[in-house]
Order: structure tokens, then C-alpha cells, then sequence
């Protein structure tokens, strides 16, 4: 295992004005991600937050080169790989970058043991070397007495752990994880959570994480709000802030905007260099601007 722990690191992402479109089965266009600027350091954990629709595990499947962008750039360390061939990206995907999609059914084989699933997902490294072995993955999450049971006779937790060992079998430098603890036992997902974290500790690995549970966000360093297709808020170190977008747009945080409702006027002050006053207008000054 130090072998490969030597030879592995964190890979750092980044986004440049990434825009995604898809089209409906009725053949409307719909905005996914609407110009997300994001940046991502080596062996970073960051977890990613948002309503259903927000483009939150969209832009996991673009980092993970599933999809391609509509317009904008995507960055592995210094590899742009939106501009890269299907076949330089199934080499990224097979040799640096593991991606959990989410639910264990849809990165499991079945019918088949779960030896014979880690195997599968280790036939598809470039690299034999970092690949780690049976033993080590199964003892890793608690399944070292469960190699040879099928798949479909484990419990969900089983499932999901199996899920993420298949998903580490070459050591990957970036883990992109889809809700890899939805529908899991309070004792099941913390369990997860220990592993996923445990990766990174162990092997630098860089981490991404899309969650609808604010706990399993906040076991993260740094969280990632995303609203509309857009990053709205971010939070780093216990601290939230909203993240300036295109034309100077911000989202207001959740509570406030349930006080300021869309339409509400505000004014924004200068009080320092790097301090702003926002005040909600009196009615006094509505009538007054209604007059006027």
C-alpha cells in the first residue's frame, strides 16, 4: 500500500465560464450550468450543495469527462480535458479520475461476488502498479468476510461501501462522489463518510462530493452552494459567503432572502475598503420613488 501512496497526490480542477445545456424530450433547451467559474486545489475535499435542478451533479459528470460542456474550459491539473478526444479522456478516466455515480445499482455488477466486481473495475487501469489489491479494498470497508457474496443478496450500506472500494481499485488522484450516502442508516453514512475522508488523508486524493445533507456537507472544509446553475454561496473554515457572479449577480443567503423577497429594494454602501452596508428600503422612500 506505501507503494501506491507514494506514487498518488491530489489532482486540482478548475472551470472556466462553463455553461451546459441539454435538451427535453419535448426538444426544449434547458440551461444546466449557466457560466461557473470554479476552482479546485491538489488533495482539496469539497462538498457540493444545492436543490434538485441546481446543476450540482452535472458539474461532477463534466469534471469526471461523462459529458462534455456546451461552452467554457474544464482543467485537470494542467490538462484541459474538455477539448480532448473520447479516447485521451477514457485514458484520464481509467488512469486518474474515479468517478461514484449516484445509487449502488448503478456502479455494481449484481450478479456477480464482490471480488469479482473489484477485479472488473481494476481490468479497466492503465496502470497496474497503483492499483491496490483485494485484501486491502475489502478491509478498508469492512467487508474482508464478504468477498464472495454476490452483490444482490448485501444490504444497501454493503452495496455502497463495495461501491466506493470499486470506484478507489487504482488509487485515483480525483474521486467524484454522487450522493454516496443517500438512502443510508445514520451508522452507515458516517461510516461512508469515514472512508471517503480516510482517502484523502491516506493518499492525498482530491475529493468532490455532491450531498442534500447539510450534516454530511459539514464534515467537508469547504462547501459549495449551487443555485440555478450558478455557485451561489460557498463556505470555507465555519464562514459562509456568497460568491459575486456574472454582471456582478449575487445570491442572497437563504434566510435573508426569505425576509427580502424578489423585488425588495436594497441599498449597498461603502463602510470600509473591504466592507459593504446593505439596507432594505423603507415604504417612506417606495411612495417617495413612486411619486417622484
Amino acid at each position: 500500500m506505501q507503494h501506491v501512496a507514494e506514487r498518488t497526490g491530489g489532482l486540482s480542477v478548475r472551470c472556466q465560464g462553463l455553461v451546459h445545456l441539454y435538451k427535453t424530450f419535448e426538444g426544449h433547451d434547458v440551461v444546466a450550468l449557466q457560466g461557473v467559474d470554479l476552482s479546485v486545489a491538489a488533495g482539496e475535499r469539497v462538498a457540493f450543495l444545492g436543490p434538485s435542478g441546481s446543476g450540482k451533479s452535472t458539474l461532477l459528470t463534466l469534471f469526471g469527462g461523462i459529458q462534455r460542456p456546451s461552452a467554457g474550459k474544464i482543467f485537470l491539473g494542467e490538462e484541459e480535458i474538455s477539448r480532448m478526444s473520447e479516447r485521451q479522456l477514457t485514458r484520464v478516466r481509467a488512469s486518474r479520475v474515479s468517478t461514484m455515480l449516484q445509487g449502488a445499482t448503478r456502479n455494481l455488477l449484481h450478479y456477480a461476488t464482490a471480488r469479482q466486481n473489484l477485479r472488473f473495475s481494476r481490468a479497466a487501469s492503465g496502470d497496474p502498479d497503483r492499483t491496490l489489491g483485494d485484501a486491502e479494498l475489502l478491509r478498508r470497508v469492512g467487508l474482508e468476510k464478504n468477498g464472495d457474496q454476490v452483490v444482490s443478496s448485501m444490504s444497501g450500506g454493503e452495496r455502497q461501501r463495495l461501491a466506493l472500494a470499486c470506484s478507489v481499485t487504482s488509487a485515483p488522484q480525483l474521486l467524484l462522489a454522487d450522493e454516496p450516502t443517500s438512502q443510508l442508516s445514520h451508522e452507515d453514512r458516517d461510516h461512508m463518510l469515514e472512508l471517503i475522508h480516510g482517502l484523502g488523508n491516506d493518499f492525498g486524493t482530491t475529493i468532490l462530493v455532491v450531498t442534500h445533507q447539510p450534516e454530511v456537507a459539514g464534515t467537508f472544509p469547504r462547501t459549495v452552494i449551487m443555485r440555478g446553475g450558478r455557485i451561489g454561496m460557498e463556505g470555507r473554515a465555519g464562514a459562509e459567503y456568497v460568491v459575486v457572479g456574472a454582471e456582478g449577480v449575487v445570491h442572497l443567503p437563504a434566510h435573508i432572502a426569505r425576509d427580502w423577497p424578489q423585488g425588495t429594494l436594497v441599498r449597498i454602501e461603502p463602510e470600509h475598503d473591504d466592507r459593504l452596508l446593505l439596507s432594505r428600503g423603507d415604504d417612506d422612500e417606495d411612495e417617495a420613488g413612486e411619486t417622484a
